[in-house]
């Protein structure tokens, strides 16, 4: 759309059924690249992508033609479907439903980036339940409980 001009920066989070540790570290850069080609094709720009056991950070300058939910549900639906075609897991794969997205300043891309890319160091000091419940204390949003991730501590 002609004299559109964005600069839109949002970090997605989002986790696996049941909280399982299906991303073993063998698929992981494959579902990582696939993700990355779901952002792409939506003429996003991919900006850090992390795949944990059981759950998914996901880094993107956004285009404003799709909403953040529907870059969400591309992302969650076509990676699904994608890594239960392949055989990647032992068992069928699903993410949970919802989603966390939170939007940052040009300012912060190294910090997030970085942040991403060392995850796996991150949640050895840290619990995925606590680095999302801090996000979302971070940004001031309003939540229920019952609409969270489940948590299996």
């Amino acid at each position: 759309m002609p004299n559109t001009y964005t600069q839109l920066y949002i970090q997605f989070v989002f986790a696996v059924q049941n909280r399982e540790a299906m991303i073993r570290e063998p698929i992981r850069e494959e579902i990582q690249k696939y993700l990355t080609g779901i952002v792409r094709n939506n003429q996003h720009k991919m900006l850090a992508v992390y795949c944990m056991p059981d759950h998914a950070h996901v880094f993107v300058g956004l285009n404003p033609n799709q909403s953040i939910s529907s870059l969400a549900n591309d992302l969650k639906s076509n990676s699904s479907r994608w890594i239960n075609s392949e055989k990647l897991c032992r068992s069928r794969f699903n993410w949970q439903n919802g989603f966390g997205a939170f939007s940052y300043h040009k300012s912060m891309l190294s910090t997030i980036c970085n942040y991403i890319d060392t995850q796996k160091e991150h949640h050895q000091k840290r619990s995925f339940k606590n680095e999302y419940l801090d996000l979302l204390h971070e940004f001031d949003v309003d939540f229920n409980d019952q609409y969270l991730f489940e948590f299996f501590d």
